[in-house]
């Protein structure tokens, strides 16, 4: 046996030990609560490095990442922190989720890009929830005004971004995940046209967006004018024909959502469809935590996005909800298997390290070099959101 061939059984015999050793689950109702009074901790020290008027992003080479509100992640970690207190009860912790909201309470007038859901609703949107707070009902309403105007009758979807020298009017698939708050706005005493936006733009997305596998291109390119596709491309992904994982988790998500909102079949089959091309790729891990992309070079060697895996456990098991027999099942105890990887020492922080981040080992945009194999402060998100979620439904 070469030394190559000696490397490679070495890795996949300590992937096999790795796996082996998280299948020694401690009950999911201690899992949940140990979890949420570490982040209650860990976010602490992550709230120490955060400059005035900033959010936080990352943590990389031994620096802090922090960006201006309009970055589309900024409602991510007010997000983050109510989640923490909803389970906790952290008076400190609501304290920061206050101060937080003030910081990025000036984007509900922002209309440079699509992403006023993920800046606006997974911030304010929880924080409603949690307060009644008419204000931030308020807030979160104004929002949605500015994301509507970024919708074109020609193309019969919301541009996600501006036209530049590579596209025209593009439309990425996570712009599925910005919906939830035209649809609760619209459900919550706010004007229907949000809701009739979200409908039309997610039946010209499953028109054009997706493969007959189920998988989905990252960028349709508009015709401005027409409407007509000009392009099937990617920003983020390994190829334009390539499944980019994350993508495929904003898919999933997207149209468990649409479900939720409207109980119309047609999302809930596409998001079934979604689900089994997710779970039954043969380039998907034991763990089920994804590589960056599907189609990627180098695997079973390449970079994995935890990002990706926290997005697609807390969509299965919404998606868990709407089904029934082996396929209920499947959803569910694919998602367990996914919270449960990411809390073991294979992704998980410990305390006072990796930035004050929760998870480790996700990936932005591989192909741009940028934000690869680093805590994103968004796979925090969706993993408190899968942890909630569980103790919600499953306890």
């Amino acid at each position: 046996m070469n030394k190559n061939s000696l490397i490679i059984t070495f890795l996949v015999l300590l992937n096999a030990v790795s796996f082996a050793q998280n299948a020694a689950r401690k009950p999911m109702s201690q899992l949940i609560n140990d979890e949420f009074k570490f982040a209650a901790n860990q976010y602490k020290f992550l709230a120490k490095n955060i400059p005035a008027g900033k959010t936080p992003q990352s943590f990389q080479d031994g620096k802090h990442v922090n960006y201006d509100i309009k970055w589309w992640c900024s409602g991510f970690y007010s997000g983050s922190l109510w989640y923490i207190y909803e389970q906790t009860k952290d008076e400190s912790v609501k304290k920061e989720a206050e101060e937080a909201l003030k910081v990025i309470e000036p984007n509900q007038t922002f209309t440079g890009n699509h992403d006023l859901g993920f800046m606006m609703y997974c911030s304010f949107g929880n924080a409603f929830r949690l307060t009644g707070k008419p204000e931030y009902k308020a807030i979160i309403q104004r929002s949605a005004e500015s994301l509507s105007t970024r919708y074109h009758a020609n193309v019969k979807a919301i541009q996600s971004w501006n036209k530049s020298k590579y596209w025209d009017y593009p439309v990425i698939i996570d712009n599925m995940m910005n919906l939830e708050m035209l649809n609760w706005v619209s459900d919550n005493g706010g004007d229907k046209k949000f809701k009739e936006i979200s409908i039309i733009h997610s039946n010209t997305t499953i028109k054009n967006h997706f493969r007959p596998d189920f998988s989905s291109y990252h960028v349709i390119d508009y015709n401005a004018e027409t409407g007509t596709v000009k392009r099937k491309a990617t920003w983020q992904g390994a190829a334009d024909c390539s499944a980019w994982s994350r993508g495929q988790g904003w898919a999933l998500y997207g149209y468990t959502m649409m479900y939720r909102f409207t109980k119309d079949l047609t999302y809930l089959n596409q998001a079934k469809g979604i689900a089994h091309f997710i779970l039954n790729h043969p380039n998907l891990p034991a763990d089920k935590i994804p590589f960056w992309d599907f189609d990627a070079q180098g695997v079973p060697f390449a970079k994995r996005d935890a990002s990706a895996g926290a997005i697609m456990a807390s969509a299965l098991l919404e998606l868990a909800q709407y089904t029934d027999g082996e396929e209920k099942k499947e959803f569910k105890n694919s998602a367990e298997t996914m919270i449960y990887s990411l809390a073991s020492d294979a992704y998980h922080a410990k305390l006072g390290e990796n930035g004050g981040y929760l998870l480790m080992h996700s990936t932005g945009a591989y192909p741009l070099n940028s934000e690869i194999d680093v805590p994103l402060i968004y796979a925090d998100y969706y993993y408190l959101e899968a942890l909630a979620r569980y103790k919600k439904w499953y306890l």
